[in-house]
């Protein structure tokens, strides 16, 4: 080969194979060497990728550099690339390597970083849009661990909740006067309040558990906190320090029934001393930082007459309830999340009556029976060791060794359902419990799974028949769009025809639409069917007009 064709061979080599001994990149020469390189570097990878763009030009990228001849293939050369020049253009993109790293991360991780970022963000916003607010807390945050390092714990936790708050608001008092801040008085008030509530109660959430109005607290991350209020969703000015002020109140809360949360065990559910369920989630399980979750529960139960007056049910639906809960029909409450199956189970039981031994079976407890004579029961999670916990199952089946007149189960979710059946099918009639069902045919196949769920291989025929012969009234509660609750059917199991457990709907609730306000419109009505449990109702002593069962809008 001539020299002229060596010069030729050489001009037609790509710029990349000239640059293996092209000076450092801070002279000239490199520099120029980098302009002639951008047609060919923006072709195979932009110098500078953002967002979702980086991830894909770097995974190609990746695929490049372990792809051999197929990777110089798909950059537009017929030659593999020389080793050095590969090398090179790493060098030039080396910045975008944070971004190509970061970017082969998974989306889930990603949108979680982002949201995490959002919510650090708002609540940097929120501080710099009121440095007044950013002042007190520093200020509470001082007063309040001052205040520990003085208060003699033991001896105030034998004082009442009135002495103890007392002494408390007199020692912050003493402090602020040390501090010497210029409080106004409200601001004073104020601030003895929140540190006492962070002493003595649950911080910042103690202003929505006095408020009656709230039916749910949902505290999202330690910087976003939503309540019910009428059946809508809030968004609330309640803020935490920090992850670990949340996670500080959630420990209070679940530790004063003897249990706990930690990363070993993050979920836990517990409840309050007025019987509010509330349940926890910490990280790792709860990506964006601790939640937690309250259903508030009234100072004072509803009872019947409050669901006749928010047109929950009628009149006649609840005297249908009374006589057969005095009969000893066993009743199952299904629903969906927030409907209110608690709160209608709580309504039937008023009417057991007061001569009879009750025994409730609860994950937390929160059913409130009037009763006097009354058992509670509740699971128990295991301990540090793994051992020592008590299921529902575990307890159904003790419950029948404690002479029950009625078993009251909070919520069958898993095998202790057989035994449940098998409690009802063997003399301990008038039994009552919650289920997660859409639909009262929905229910009753929710409990053949429950039933599978036990590990017992039952024929269908056989589990259907259990079910028919225990079960006698199913009331479906709803949630409706408007945030109201209604008894959307109430319905009879009938038996067994062949394999299918047959049903008949005694009362439903009609659904007509949504008016202007956006309420549901609608009406409840008697189906015109006489319910085949009369029989027993009247044995009971229940007794109904001839015509109460005729097939009419009830109002």
């Amino acid at each position: 080969m001539g020299l002229l064709d060596r010069v030729r061979e050489r001009q037609n080599t790509p710029n990349g194979h000239a640059t293996t001994e092209a000076p450092k990149p801070n002279t000239p020469s490199a520099g120029h060497a980098g302009h002639e390189d951008k047609p060919r570097a923006a072709e195979a990878t932009p110098s500078k990728p953002s967002g979702a763009a980086a991830s894909t030009h770097s995974a190609h990228a990746g695929g490049h550099s372990s792809g051999g001849t197929n990777g110089a293939t798909n950059g537009g050369a017929h030659a593999p690339a020389p080793k050095p020049t590969f090398q090179r253009k790493v060098v030039a993109g080396e910045s975008g390597q944070v971004k190509v790293s970061s970017g082969e991360r998974s989306s889930s991780s990603a949108s979680a970083d982002a949201r995490r970022a959002s919510l650090g963000s708002k609540a940097a916003e929120r501080k710099q849009a009121n440095p007044q607010r950013e002042q007190m807390g520093n200020l509470k945050i001082r007063i309040h661990s001052e205040l520990i390092d003085r208060l003699d714990l033991a001896a105030l936790g034998k004082l009442g909740p009135e002495q103890a708050s007392e002494q408390i608001q007199a020692a912050i008092s003493q402090l602020l006067d040390a501090e010497g801040a210029p409080l106004s008085r409200e601001d004073r008030k104020r601030l003895e309040a929140e540190i006492t509530s962070e002493v003595l109660g649950y911080g910042p959430l103690d202003v929505l558990l006095k408020d009656d109005t709230v039916a749910d607290i949902l505290v999202n991350s330690s910087s976003q906190c939503y309540v019910e209020r009428r059946g809508k969703l809030e968004l609330t000015n309640v803020t935490f320090r920090d992850d670990d002020h949340l996670v500080q109140i959630i420990d209070r809360i679940v530790s004063k029934i003897g249990r706990r949360i930690d990363t070993a065990s993050p979920l836990c559910d517990a409840r309050l001393p007025d019987g509010s369920r509330v349940n926890a989630v910490i990280p790792p399980v709860s990506i964006d930082g601790p939640a937690l979750s309250i259903r508030k529960f009234g100072k004072d139960p509803l009872q019947i007459e409050d669901l006749i007056n928010f047109n929950s049910m009628t009149t006649e639906m609840a005297q249908f309830l009374e006589a057969a809960v005095r009969a000893r029909l066993n009743i199952i409450v299904s629903g969906g999340t927030g409907s209110g199956k608690t709160t209608l189970l709580n309504c039937c039981s008023s009417f057991i009556p007061h001569n009879e031994r009750v025994v409730t079976i609860e994950d937390a407890a929160e059913i409130q029976l009037q009763q006097p004579h009354v058992v509670r029961l509740e699971t128990r999670p295991q301990n540090l060791e793994g051992k020592g916990e008590i299921n529902a199952r575990d307890l159904v089946k003790n419950c029948l060794r404690m002479r029950p007149d009625r078993i009251v189960v909070g919520e069958v979710r898993g095998a202790e359902a057989i035994d449940m059946l098998q409690a009802m099918n063997t003399g301990h009639d008038g039994s009552l419990t919650t289920l997660h069902a859409n639909s009262p045919r929905d229910c009753l196949s929710r409990l053949e799974m429950m039933i599978l769920m036990a590990g017992v291989e039952l024929p269908i025929q056989a589990m259907r028949q259990q079910i028919s012969s225990a079960v006698d009234i199913v009331l479906q509660q709803s949630r409706m769009r408007d945030g109201t609750r209604k008894v959307m059917k109430v319905t009879e199991v009938v038996g067994m025809e062949g394999d299918i457990i047959t049903t008949q709907d005694l009362f439903e609730y009609v659904i007509e639409g949504l008016d202007s306000d956006g309420k549901v419109r609608g009406y409840f009505r008697c189906t015109g069917i006489r319910p085949h449990c009369m029989e027993q109702i009247a044995a009971s002593g229940g007794e109904f007009a001839s015509n109460f069962f005729t097939q009419r809008k009830l109002s």
